[in-house]
């Protein structure tokens, strides 16, 4: 069996899980890529639902109130696990590996590159939450140029008080199911959406929230950065996306090269072929600056 050219590691966003890249990942391996997954712990298989999801009838406001079963989930668990599953792509790829988050994973691709960036080519930022050291991703979330982002409307109940930051995607109030299609999914079709709807699971633990970033210029800095910009994008609005990008250049030091497509917060679903095609062209460049580098 041939080694492949390179390993993309994905990473998926809140209430997200691996099935985000299922149309991402057929592309990238026919071209000769390997392209490794994961369930972050607490998301997707690894997501535990609070008991009043459950109840019928339904109660909204048990729904709103019971603590969360993931309340317990931290940022260094899910660092650690993309940590060995980059290690395992390295393994796979001759030490080629390119690492990419979507969403709240920037936090998570962020720790996982300050900690292990001699394993990495290149780290991608798809809409993902990129800051400097000791800001967290809240602070961000209610920073002024995130203010036109439509997710908050989508929370449930107090987050302190429950744990976890909680969203409601099987709700059949109309104008609820309206909200979470247009943060997330406004340039799918209404099946796409509702089979998207039906993977995400409701807690996200406020660790990732609430864990500040650690990134250093003699470590995270070191490893070239890219950031795909969501144009048409309602959680995470092109405003905050630029700031991010902004803030972390003037922080670290370098630029952070940016690509753009056209599209909503999730271009794995409704862009899969251009989403695939900057990838590749970002393994691409890459090599090429990591040849010139040796030379």
């Amino acid at each position: 069996m041939s080694i492949p050219k390179a390993a993309f590691v994905l990473v998926h966003g809140g209430w997200h899980n691996r099935s985000s890249w299922d149309r991402i990942t057929p592309i990238l391996e026919a071209q000769g890529f390997a392209a490794l997954t994961l369930d972050l712990p607490g998301a997707g298989g690894n997501a535990i639902a609070p008991i009043s999801l459950g109840h019928r009838p339904f109660d909204p406001a048990a729904f709103a109130t019971e603590p969360s079963p993931v309340a317990g989930v931290t940022q260094e668990e899910r660092t650690q696990a993309v940590v060995a599953l980059v290690k395992e792509a390295a393994s796979l790829s001759g030490g080629r590996v390119i690492l990419v988050g979507h969403s709240a994973g920037g936090m998570t691709i962020s720790a996982v590159t300050e900690q292990v960036p001699d394993l990495l080519l290149a780290v991608v930022y798809l809409a993902g939450f990129m800051v400097p050291k000791g800001m967290p991703l809240l602070a961000m979330l209610q920073h002024e140029s995130m203010s036109s982002a439509l997710s908050p409307g989508l929370f449930v109940g107090d987050p302190t008080a429950i744990g976890a930051t909680r969203i409601h995607a099987g709700s059949t109030d109309e104008a609820y199911r309206s909200l979470l299609k247009a943060s997330f999914y406004g340039d799918v079709s209404e099946s796409e959406f509702a089979h998207a709807a039906a993977q995400l699971h409701c807690d996200e633990s406020n660790a990732g929230a609430l864990a500040p970033s650690e990134i250093t210029p003699e470590r995270f800095g070191t490893v070239p950065r890219h950031y795909i910009r969501t144009t048409q994008d309602c959680a995470i609005p092109l405003t905050g996306q630029d700031h991010m990008i902004a803030m972390v250049d003037e922080a670290i030091g370098g630029k952070t090269t940016t690509h753009i497509l056209e599209s909503s917060h999730s271009p794995f679903l409704s862009r899969p072929a251009g989403l695939s095609r900057i990838l590749i062209d970002i393994y691409a460049q890459s090599l090429a600056e990591q040849s010139a580098e040796a030379q």
